[in-house]
């Protein structure tokens, strides 16, 4: 029977999952959605779904007994210039093809958003199969997952180190031979998830970085025992990787370090398989050392996958995020926010000492609106200003107005960013 017309809603049972649901039957609305997938997969997408639903955090639209439309949030800590902020990191949204282009994933994340504002989340992100349906929400492109390509061979020796690191674990300036391994350094397995999760973290703080996740204790001991993932863990540093396509490939999944005799450790176990290896596949940041390391410049770009953000509660957000030491400003903003109306109104943006705060502006008795106006963003343009977009960017999609020069160079100051991811989800 078909519903298409102008009488169709969609269904209005939009509530969590149940085990008494049937589980099973969201792998079969998966595959009719994004196509088959092996064993492994599937068997690894059901846990996922299970802890989901255990935990209250999947939601489905249903016509009758029958899920049409699925999608999940996980529980996650997103880093900002080095500070981590809770976010709801949003997966698995799932429509049935007979139900698309009728409203059912707009009326499911419109319910999915309430869920996870409800929750206290002040972010949330995720990996668009299409866009129009989340920007309708809120959400806005704002960083990418980068993948790398190596030759093999171009790791098999790197570059010697230039300046004194002030360690054994150097590597030799007169032959650039590989360093002995870092204190520590070890394979990791399923019983190291808290470490693991651990040491990630202590490497996005201290480097600032902007973008990345750390997932919860559950999520990260069934990643660390997928058959076939190799894993290595040091005191500052981490490293997942595998084969691919039979043995011609060596498939990074994390390579992260907190100093350089630790990042050299960590690519030198990768190098040694040049000898059967032809190339390299990482999932790396924009700026990762590796591309420094080798004596050509063979680290190119192989895909980029974009990820889209929204700020669920702005205040929280602000407060929660970190920002650059040297950056002081005290900016007007006019938020606007159709889904959430708490974010919209006149807030004053401060920031300084590395803290930001967002809190109502005051006029009655207080400091008047700047002569220019202040700062209007929609929820799609503030989520790309705190992902680091230039001001000049959102005014040229028309996700910015009002405001002056002096206003937008103290927000790319304070914002700026080069966020990235290091996995999907």
């Amino acid at each position: 029977m078909t519903r298409a017309g102008a009488g169709y809603s969609p269904p209005a049972d939009i509530r969590p999952l149940r085990p008494d649901d049937g589980l099973e039957a969201q792998l079969d609305l998966a595959v009719r959605a994004f196509g088959p997938s092996d064993e492994v997969t599937r068997t690894r997408r059901l846990a996922a779904v299970e802890e989901a639903a255990a935990g209250g955090r999947c939601y489905a639209a249903f016509d009758g007994p029958r899920a049409v439309a699925a999608a999940e949030f996980n529980d996650m800590r997103q880093w900002w210039h080095g500070r981590p902020v809770r976010m709801a990191g949003v997966g698995g949204v799932t429509v049935a093809p007979e139900e698309r282009g009728r409203g059912v994933g707009r009326a499911l994340m419109t319910e999915l958003l309430r869920v996870i504002a409800s929750r206290g989340y002040p972010l949330s992100a995720l990996y668009p199969a299409t866009a129009p349906i989340y920007r309708s929400l809120g959400w806005e492109l704002a960083g990418g997952l980068y993948r790398a390509v190596i030759p093999a061979r171009s790791l098999a020796s790197l570059l010697p180190a230039s300046v004194a690191a002030g360690s054994p674990a150097a590597a030799s300036p007169a032959t650039g031979s590989p360093p002995d391994p870092p204190p520590g350094l070890r394979r990791a397995g399923p019983g190291d998830a808290e470490h693991v999760i651990a040491v990630i973290g202590a490497v996005h703080e201290s480097a600032g970085h902007c973008g990345p996740m750390t997932s919860d204790t559950a999520a990260v001991r069934r990643w660390l025992g997928d058959e076939g993932l190799y894993s290595y863990l040091a005191a500052d540093g981490f490293l997942a990787y595998g084969w691919h396509d039979g043995n011609r490939e060596i498939m990074v999944r994390m390579a992260l370090a907190g100093s350089a005799s630790t990042t050299r450790a960590l690519w030198s176990v990768v190098g040694s398989h040049s000898s059967i290896a032809e190339r390299v596949l990482a999932v790396l940041a924009p700026d990762d050392p590796v591309g420094w390391l080798t004596r050509e410049p063979d680290v190119g770009l192989a895909e980029r996958w974009p990820w889209m953000l929204r700020v669920v509660d702005a205040p929280a957000a602000v407060s929660g995020r970190g920002f650059p030491a040297a950056a002081e400003l005290t900016v007007t903003v006019r938020l606007d926010d159709a889904q959430l109306p708490r974010n919209a109104g006149l807030w004053a943006l401060r920031v300084g000492g590395g803290r930001g705060s967002l809190e109502p502006f005051i006029t009655q008795g207080g400091a008047p609106l700047p002569p220019a106006g202040p700062v209007t963003l929609g929820a799609r343009g503030f989520a790309a200003l705190y992902a680091g977009v230039p001001m000049a960017t959102l005014r040229g999609a028309g996700l910015a107005a009002g405001g002056d020069a002096a206003a937008d160079e103290a927000l790319d100051c304070a914002f700026a960013a080069s966020a990235f991811m290091l996995y999907a989800f």
